[in-house]
């Protein structure tokens, strides 16, 4: 397993993890196999999108801002119930395949950690299952 250490800039961040995600397939002598790229908090996520339009990430954004707005009528006492909702409709894993050392992504896929409580320091870790 290799760990990610990661530093959000805002309260809603897209990070684009792919190249460190690289340097991890590498480090981690993965020729061929699965990586589970999973996000150890509860207030961000991680997801595999289009990665060359940022228009695309300014979308998604708006789009969960409409869903769960960050004022609301939220219990939960900490007041960031919105950044733990936006964070279970994304996910906390995601599994990418790896082929001869590469990984198996799509033309336009970028992966992006989700920060929906920042700024905050944060960790991804990314476990190997070879083939």
């Amino acid at each position: 397993m290799k760990r990610l250490s990661l530093l959000s800039r805002q309260r809603t961040d897209w990070l684009p993890i792919g190249s460190a995600i690289r340097a991890a397939v590498r480090e981690l002598k993965v020729r061929d196999g699965i990586l589970t790229i999973f996000v150890p908090h509860t207030t961000a996520a991680v997801t595999i999108n289009e990665g060359a339009d940022p228009d695309v990430l300014a979308d998604l954004t708006r789009a969960l801002d409409r869903i769960v707005p960050w004022n609301a009528d939220y219990a939960h006492a900490e007041g960031n119930s919105a950044a733990h909702i936006k964070a279970s409709l994304i996910g906390s894993s995601v599994r990418v395949p790896v082929r001869e050392g590469e990984l198996h992504l799509g033309t336009w896929q970028e992966i992006f950690f989700c920060e929906f409580d920042g700024p905050r320091e944060r960790e991804v870790w990314v476990l190997a299952d070879p083939l």
